[in-house]
């Protein structure tokens, strides 16, 4: 997959198969738009195009709101359209200048000029333009003076209910863990930088990598012991993963440290991705280190139960 950093980037194609937007997560529902260009461009012999902005929308539009995290970093979001067999992603950068953009010029300067879009395929209830006036009525009306053909597809459900990356977000605030994997089509992960901590994990028979997570917008799931599997270099290691403030000694800040089995490198200013599989309990304070560890005995083993059928 080749990645361009502006539209101005792209050289035109003759047959070029589009779809545009912030695809956070490239949840079972961007997947869908994803299956139909690629359907579309073995067809009509075209390439695959995808149009997303970077930064997220919001956080340009809404820079006071703190409020939004992200499931993807763009370069965890461009390593899953890869997968998919996408062709050309453009990352469009974000500004006030360009939400500015009429429909009408986003269409005759990106998807006419800059791209050469022969079909365009949009999901449900998409718009785009200033004030999102581009909406899919638009483009049908239009598409055919542009010399394009456009397609909407449809809103999609999972069990009966529709699938968005708000939702994914909830799933993963609460902990729920199987909603967030079922959505997702894959489980949540994030990476990190391993950073030095307190050794508190090894005085306690559990020493733990801390991870740096280095964007301030990736969400972080909700605070507990999860079972996750380790991703290093190109190897793969089951584990248990601390989210929380270790209210048991007075912790004052929010740490991220993953014990991980069967595994004794030094691997500081090393980058470890963390595979979410499942939530084993919630955060909780403990009367006294040797409570602690009894517990982290007892989550241990229901860790590996959890993880047999992934190790």
């Amino acid at each position: 997959m080749k990645i361009y950093h502006t539209p101005e980037d792209f050289t035109p194609l003759t047959n070029a198969v589009v779809t545009s937007g912030t695809f956070d997560g490239v949840h079972v529902g961007h997947q869908k738009i994803l299956t139909r260009i690629k359907e579309v461009a073995q067809k009509i012999n075209g390439e695959t195009v995808v149009i997303t902005f970077w930064p997220h929308p919001r956080l340009v539009l809404y820079p006071n709101d703190t409020d939004l995290k992200l499931l993807n970093t763009f370069e965890e979001k461009a390593e899953r359209l890869r997968e998919e067999g996408i062709e050309h992603l453009i990352r469009i950068p974000f500004t006030k200048e360009f939400s500015e953009l009429s429909s009408e010029e986003f269409i005759t300067r990106t998807l006419v000029k800059n791209i050469g879009t022969k079909k365009l395929v949009i999901g449900y209830d998409h718009r785009f333009g200033h004030n999102r006036e581009g909406s899919f009525e638009e483009l049908k009306k239009n598409g055919p003076h542009y010399g394009f053909d456009v397609e909407e597809i449809p809103q999609q459900d999972v069990d009966h209910v529709a699938v968005s990356s708000t939702k994914i977000r909830k799933a993963l605030d609460s902990g729920d863990l199987e909603t967030a994997t079922h959505f997702l089509g894959r489980p949540y992960t994030l990476s990190g930088r391993v950073i030095k901590g307190d050794r508190l994990g090894r005085l306690l028979g559990f020493p733990t990598a801390n991870i740096d997570i280095d964007t301030q917008y990736k969400l972080i799931p909700a605070d507990g012991i999860y079972a996750v599997q380790v991703i290093y270099g190109h190897d793969t290691f089951g584990g248990m993963l601390y989210i929380g403030n270790r209210p048991t000694v007075g912790g004052s800040h929010k740490s991220i440290e993953v014990n991980i089995f069967d595994f004794s490198s030094e691997i500081y200013g090393e980058t470890l991705t963390i595979r979410f599989l499942h939530m084993i309990r919630t955060d909780v304070r403990f009367n006294d280190l040797d409570d602690l560890k009894k517990q982290l005995h007892q989550d241990k083993e229901n860790a590996l139960r959890l993880l047999r059928n992934y190790l």
